[in-house]
């Protein structure tokens, strides 16, 4: 049996380790994650990968038809809430989640409406090795890493290395970054923090108690 070429590997691959990092996250209560739950994980880890309908295609291509491939960025993060989960890895520290959802929602807000043909300026097209692109990648970097965040250059490096391998089938560095899902999920996240920062901000003060005679 021939194997499909390693673009396709990686994307089906990328697809389930979302998929089960999804489902993990769901199982997983207040109390932690039970022994059950990573079981269930992993054997829907291999069923995925299972044969299916008259073509014989892995379940993850059906997936893959609907979804598209994933980005590089999305991947990660899903293997680090896995390794979360697994194995005890300690959770991503919420200044890094938050500055990392920050960046992914502005870029969304840029890309996504230009690419539809919004304005006459197309971002998208910066992808196909833009130094400008490459020059604000760095820079964005650099700032993450002097204001003590790793996350997000970490995410840029590990991006620009798999872009360079052209371990996917496009050959556009915004795919290897971001896609739809990793941005709606950013987006999701910002508006929430935005709301309970809202609701803080403006929570009435508890009426002082009366006071006690002497």
């Amino acid at each position: 049996m021939l194997l499909p070429p390693l673009t396709d590997l990686v994307a089906l691959l990328g697809i389930d380790l979302v998929l089960c990092a999804a489902g993990l996250r769901l199982l997983s209560g207040r109390n932690g994650t039970t022994r059950w739950a990573k079981w269930a994980v992993i054997v829907c880890f291999v069923l995925l990968w299972l044969p299916a309908g008259a073509a014989h295609l892995p379940l993850l291509a059906y997936v893959r038809g609907i979804s598209s491939d994933l980005s590089m960025t999305l991947v990660a993060l899903a293997c680090l809430g896995l390794c979360q989960r697994l194995f005890g890895m300690p959770a991503m520290v919420r200044r890094e989640r938050m500055a990392l959802n920050g960046a992914v929602a502005v870029a969304a807000a840029l890309l996504y409406p230009v690419a539809l043909g919004w304005g006459d300026w197309d971002a998208y097209r910066l992808g196909w090795g833009s130094f400008g692109m490459l020059g604000a990648l760095l820079a964005l970097s650099l700032v993450f890493w002097v204001k003590g965040l790793r996350l997000l250059p970490a995410l840029v490096g590990l991006g620009l290395l798999a872009w360079v391998l052209g371990l996917m089938e496009s050959t556009n560095l915004w795919d290897y970054l971001m896609d739809p899902w990793l941005a709606i999920a950013a987006m999701i996240h910002c508006m929430k923090a935005g709301v309970q920062s809202l609701l803080h901000r403006y929570k009435p003060l508890a009426p002082a108690g009366r006071p006690v005679p002497p």
